[in-house]
């Protein structure tokens, strides 16, 4: 030992020596610590799997696909409707990127500020709350993370209490489960749909809508932070029952964010002033038939994006429920808006007023099989030019006609005698349409349109027939729209998409020529009582429309379309009762111009025509190109659209013993122009002459210049008769041309009359002032009674093309 240093016993050996006891007491720690490491290990395997097995038993109650409720949006993400889940709860799809960063950021400062370092459970958070327990008696503070309250959101305890030590145990076990199992992103996923924001409403999206009335992407920072503390206390916090209440709630969490340094002072004495605005809870019902229907599609699905524009749906609901407030009980409306480029739904009213029980609100209108009226007649015609049987100034036919056993007549009884296809298709002409269907095939046609996705509905065992033109079919609205569609798309008809994510599905109906010139037909009919080029008075494009009513007035329909859009109306009871006086012209087709005049107007330049279109100058009756023919032949001159330079004749008569529209050539005296039989042209100084020929039903109707014309001269004297006179004309018996009637003194009926009509054995059809009354067959009497007092016109026309008139006036 040193000089100087002392040994004092049982102080041990001086620091840095090690005794010889110590010495021999590391091996045997050593040896201790290798005889302990089989049991450490095998105790934590053991232990690890305990808690495996636990977890396997007792697996956190992650939520199901079929829990979930269902949202359907707006294609900008506006919520249609909302189907809650099998529970009755409302809770629209979130997750963190689709929330605005303030409520996160709201969020995660007020409740786990630690949330993305913590493994689910907060050590020092539930310490500093249990020493605040201990010392208070009550809870100051809770220790709960954001991942437990997931935990108590999906496993809550049966009575309810959650903040018991042995509820707090269970969350805190449930949490690292969730952390075990979940990313981070998921966890606060589950949180962000599932928080309770009061009643039956979970998550922010819905929160959101429900309180505030706009998506959770646009909050500002006081309404990020009055639904991040709302969760906490969603009964005694719920802005629309207790608004003070829920603002002292939101300006705490605004000051704890200045104190945290998350948001400026500036930022925060900003959202202080907002104030908490009361709304009343109100889920989004807009478009719910169609909602309804992408949901019965795809019920398992959280989030359905449809192609609606949410603004647009809101302005047409509301202007249908404005526009029917006046119309007869029980009659409801359906509407769809297409856009031409994508086929895709923009609006989708499928009745008047979804769950008005008198109306049948819940019937969807939209895809229900009704009887089309006259809304296939566009097709028609633009088949009938792509098949070169007319142009668009074809002369037809409009007056009396027997098709086998079918008599068609025009909705209001009248005819009108020679007109255009054009003229035709635009005052929707019954008979000369059932003419051109019989000429195209109405098997050929109905193959047509359902080729190019237009479901025509027949009863059973019946075929296409010619009463399918005037609405002898069903057809479905949506099918309508995307036909007519094709009409501004180059003859390309297509299945309407709803949602964003439909395939397109396209085929082509007519070609892009005749479909050109149908549309520029329609929409050269300018609205009810206004007149127009491409673009009216006020700035409104042309719409190229057509109307249609059903046989009873059970359907009421119009139909119209401009380049950037197709519109498609329908209005009528939906259990097919008739809606007397209700037709297209005047009950659908005001709402159509209305809704035209909703959407954005595309001033854009007029499509040219398509190659195989041009202008030709055609003659009357003839039908054919001016320059083809003489000018004597030529009584009216007009100008047509024509496809593929096709310009074909007037139609030939069905009845082979009347004139066919055509030239009429024969041989006349030169120096007296009286016609010569074969009998004795060798005896006169002749010369060829010809004549151009009406169809012989058009007779009533044609000036009397123009029935010189087509007459065929006298035959000359000492020529025997050759057979082409005209056909004998009828006389009507029972009434002198230019009387007048007066009812009988005291009489309350009019004048009754007993007609016949002399000089023909078949049938005869009697028109009243260009109106059909009634038919009679050869000399059999009608019996008629005439009291509306002023001029009137009777007319009786044969089969045969012979026909008699006469003028009467009726006193009062």
């Amino acid at each position: 030992m040193r000089s100087g240093q002392r040994h004092e016993p049982g102080r041990g050996a001086p620091a840095g020596d090690v005794g010889p006891s110590a010495v021999a007491a590391a091996p045997e720690r050593r040896r201790a610590w290798r005889r302990l490491q089989p049991w450490v290990r095998w105790g934590t395997a053991c232990a690890l799997l305990a808690l495996l097995a636990l977890d396997l038993a007792f697996p956190p109650p992650l939520p199901r696909a079929r829990d979930t409720s269902t949202l359907v949006v707006a294609r900008d993400g506006t919520p249609l409707r909302a189907f809650a889940d099998a529970e009755g709860v409302w809770r629209h799809p979130a997750d963190p990127d689709s929330v605005s960063p303030l409520y996160l950021e709201a969020l995660l400062t007020y409740e786990d500020r630690w949330f993305r370092l913590h493994p689910g459970v907060n050590p020092v958070a539930l310490g500093r709350a249990a020493m605040q327990w201990a010392r208070g008696g009550r809870i100051v503070s809770g220790g709960s993370t954001l991942t437990m309250q997931v935990a108590r959101i999906l496993d809550p305890p049966a009575d309810g209490r959650t903040r018991t030590p042995s509820a707090k145990l269970r969350q805190m076990l449930r949490a690292l489960q969730l952390e075990a199992r979940l990313s981070k992103h998921e966890i606060l996923t589950l949180y962000l749909e599932r928080a309770p924001f009061g009643g039956t409403i979970e998550g922010v999206e819905t929160a959101s809508w429900a309180y505030l009335g706009k998506p959770a992407s646009r909050l500002s920072r006081a309404e990020a932070a009055l639904l991040a503390v709302l969760p906490q206390a969603p009964s005694r916090l719920r802005p629309d029952r207790h608004p003070e209440a829920a603002r002292a709630a939101r300006d705490k969490l605004l000051a704890r964010m200045a104190a945290h340094g998350a948001w400026s002072d500036d930022a925060v004495a900003d959202a202080r002033v907002e104030p908490v605005v009361s709304r009343s809870l109100q889920q989004p019902m807009h478009a719910a038939l169609l909602a309804q229907r992408l949901r019965d599609e795809r019920p398992r699905s959280e989030r359905i994006v449809s192609t609606v524009d949410a603004g647009l749906q809101r302005a047409l609901e509301e202007r249908v429920a404005a526009y029917f407030s006046g119309l007869p009980p029980r009659t409801s409306a359906a509407l769809l808006v297409v856009d031409n480029a994508t086929l895709q739904a923009r609006a989708y009213v499928g009745s008047v007023a979804f769950g008005d029980r008198a109306r049948l609100g819940h019937v969807d209108m939209v895809r229900a099989w009704r009887s089309p009226g006259s809304t296939l007649k566009p097709f028609l015609y633009a088949m009938a030019l792509d098949d070169g049987l007319i142009h668009s100034e074809s002369l037809l036919v409009d007056a009396p006609q027997a098709f086998g056993d079918y008599r068609p007549g025009n909705f209001d009884a009248a005819f009108n005698g020679p007109v255009s296809a054009a003229t035709a298709l635009r005052l929707s002409l019954n008979v000369p349409a059932v003419d051109l269907l019989d000429r195209v095939g109405p098997a050929r046609f109905a193959a047509r349109l359902e080729n190019a996705g237009i479901g025509l509905r027949f009863p059973r065992g019946a075929r296409p027939n010619l009463s399918l033109i005037l609405g002898g079919t069903g057809a479905t609205l949506e099918d309508l729209v995307g036909a007519h569609a094709a009409l501004q798309r180059g003859g390309i008809a297509g299945r309407v998409r709803y949602r964003e994510d439909a395939a397109p599905l396209e085929r082509r109906l007519v070609s892009p020529g005749a479909a050109w010139i149908v549309a520029g037909v329609l929409a050269a009919n300018p609205r009810p009582g206004e007149r127009g080029d491409t673009f009216d008075a006020r700035g409104r494009p042309r719409v190229a429309w057509k109307t249609g009513t059903s046989y009873g007035f059970r359907d009421a329909w119009a139909l119209g379309a401009t380049a950037e859009h197709t519109v498609g109306v329908w209005v009528g009871r939906p259990d097919g009762t008739p809606l007397p006086g209700q037709y297209g012209a005047i009950t659908a087709l005001p709402l159509l111009f209305e809704v035209f005049d909703t959407l954005p107007r595309a001033r854009g330049a007029p499509v040219p025509p398509p190659a195989g279109v041009a202008r030709r100058d055609v003659c009357w009756p003839l039908g054919t190109a001016a320059e083809a023919q003489s000018a004597v032949l030529c009584q009216r001159r007009l100008q047509a659209w024509t496809l593929n330079g096709a310009v074909p004749p007037t139609f030939a008569e069905r009845d082979a013993r009347l004139w066919s529209a055509g030239r009429e050539r024969f041989m006349v005296d030169a120096g007296t122009g009286l016609r010569l039989s074969a009998s004795c042209s060798g005896r006169h100084e002749a010369r060829e002459a010809e004549i151009a020929r009406w169809p012989a039903l058009v007779s009533p109707w044609l000036p009397a210049a123009a029935r010189r014309a087509s007459t065929l001269p006298a035959l000359a004297p000492g020529c025997a008769p050759d057979g082409r006179d005209a056909l004998a004309s009828l006389r009507i018996d029972g009434l002198e041309d230019g009387a007048t009637l007066a009812r009988a003194p005291g009489s309350p009926h009019g004048a009754r009359l007993s007609l016949r009509a002399l000089g023909s054995d078949g049938r005869v059809q009697w028109l009243l002032d260009g109106r059909w009354i009634a038919e009679t067959r050869g000399a059999r009497p009608l019996l008629r009674e005439f009291g509306d007092p002023g001029p009137h016109t009777l007319t009786a026309l044969a089969d045969s093309g012979a026909w008699a008139r006469l003028r009467f006036r009726v006193l009062r």
